[in-house]
């Protein structure tokens, strides 16, 4: 609940109070009138094909605590629709932001901000877990000038810590959510050719990235990969900076797979922990390490953090483990694919114990020119691994030159059905663009 008096919401938000609504406070903020829980605070965003003004009325009707509207649709709604707080504003969207960065200081809370090339969310899932506080952290992908705000806006009044991903696709972007949560601690996962059609070069992303330690206030501190090169004209003797990964301040001092968990001794300035850790992958393993190098930067205790390391889960698309009908096995980690995410999911794979390896792939996509060229580097890295069969999926992906392609997810898990035999594992990535999560619905469909 945002417990802040409706008087106080419009101050913050800027907002003129055109009608009053009935008592108590907005659960949280709302930018989407499907699937209303009660309660929201909704905000009619203006996009480039629509007004979610138009649907205010249909929020209030629908049990939403008020709607944040452009002046003109306010005073329409106010006049025709009964029920609910009416607060008329110039920008919905720079209102949502100011509300919540007003909530994020009303809450006096620790902040930690998440970005990097690939890796976010996992960092961020592992840190919820890991972090000894009342931790609370962006759901699924809400990392966006919409979604942040919206995540810290869903921030119950007791939290300690919040833990927010922080995404990137140009110049300015991640100085602009700093903006608006104000992190205290500032973690770049890795820094990768991600983007690249957009910024042109890795030193041009590291710049891009690198705005969340210029976002730092004086007493904040950093949490950089210790290999990252790109970053290095970025850190200064001012900004207290922890590394994590190999010859890092955070490092793993060795990790040993067991059966479907894996067991990680990390060391820190504070001493060494050993973490038991749900999962085997090895980038998984590195992204705890980057978690780890959170808390450290928290002065939370490496003990307190590995005791809770069971309670790790990852959200949806990221690396999920399916039992497939036969007694096969897919890793579905098809929410989004890069050159450095695409590699790590190819080692994993390669490491499974199976009959048959099959990686189907789809397309990489903002490479900008050298796209190709990343996709026959992946191609050639599977083949290296022993990757049994390689299954292009999509335009882009004729560039892995696949031993068999289809044009979209559905028609690769027809080629696939039927060659799946009991102890095969199967891997599913691409761009989020692909829309792979069809694949293993319809791969599941046939094989029931």
């Amino acid at each position: 609940m945002i417990e802040l008096a409706p008087e106080r919401i419009a101050q913050e938000a800027g907002a003129e109070i055109v009608r009053e609504g009935g008592p108590g406070r907005p659960e949280r903020g709302a930018v989407d009138s499907r699937g209303f829980l009660g309660g929201e605070l909704f905000f009619g965003l203006r996009g480039e094909r629509t007004d979610g003004g138009e649907h205010a009325a249909g929020a209030l009707a629908a049990g939403a605590w008020g709607a944040v509207v452009d002046r003109e649709r306010a005073r329409e709604l106010a006049a025709t629709e009964p029920g609910g707080w009416v607060l008329a504003v110039d920008d919905p969207l720079r209102s949502l932001q100011a509300l919540a960065r007003a909530w994020r200081r009303e809450l006096g809370c620790r902040v930690v901000g998440i970005t990097g090339s690939t890796g976010k969310t996992s960092v961020k899932d592992i840190s919820r877990a890991i972090l000894p506080f009342r931790t609370h952290a962006s759901p699924e992908n809400y990392n966006t000038e919409v979604g942040l705000p919206l995540a810290m806006l869903a921030a119950p009044p007791e939290s300690e810590l919040l833990v927010l991903e922080m995404a990137m696709r140009g110049r300015g972007q991640i100085a602009e959510l700093c903006a608006i949560a104000e992190p205290e601690v500032g973690a770049i996962t890795n820094v990768g050719p991600v983007h690249l059609e957009l910024l042109g070069t890795i030193e041009a992303i590291a710049e891009a990235k690198a705005e969340i330690l210029t976002g730092l206030g004086e007493r904040g501190r950093a949490v950089v990969p210790a290999d990252a090169e790109a970053l290095a004209p970025h850190l200064h003797d001012r900004l207290v900076a922890l590394s994590f990964g190999a010859g890092g301040d955070v490092f793993v001092e060795r990790a040993e797979r067991h059966g479907q968990s894996t067991t990680a001794v990390i060391g820190t300035p504070n001493g060494e922990a050993t973490f038991e850790l749900p999962f085997t992958e090895s980038h998984n393993v590195t992204n705890t390490a980057c978690a780890v190098a959170i808390g450290v930067a928290l002065d939370a205790d490496p003990a307190e953090m590995a005791r809770r390391a069971s309670g790790i889960s990852f959200s949806r698309l990221r690396g999920e483990v399916i039992e497939l009908p036969g007694g096969s096995v897919l890793v579905n980690d098809c929410y989004n694919a890069n050159p450095i995410s695409m590699r790590a999911a190819l080692d994993h794979l390669a490491s499974l114990d199976a009959g048959r390896r099959v990686a189907v792939l789809g397309g990489m996509a903002e490479l900008g020119p050298d796209g190709p060229a990343y996709h026959r580097e992946a191609a050639a890295h599977a083949r290296e691994l022993g990757i049994d069969e390689l299954v292009g999926v999509g335009e882009l992906a004729r560039d892995y030159a696949p031993d068999r392609w289809a044009p979209d997810p559905e028609a690769a898990a027809g080629l696939v059905a039927g060659s799946v035999a009991a102890g095969d594992a199967l891997l599913v990535k691409g761009s989020r663009s692909v829309g792979l999560e069809a694949f293993a619905q319809e791969l599941i469909r046939r094989l029931a």
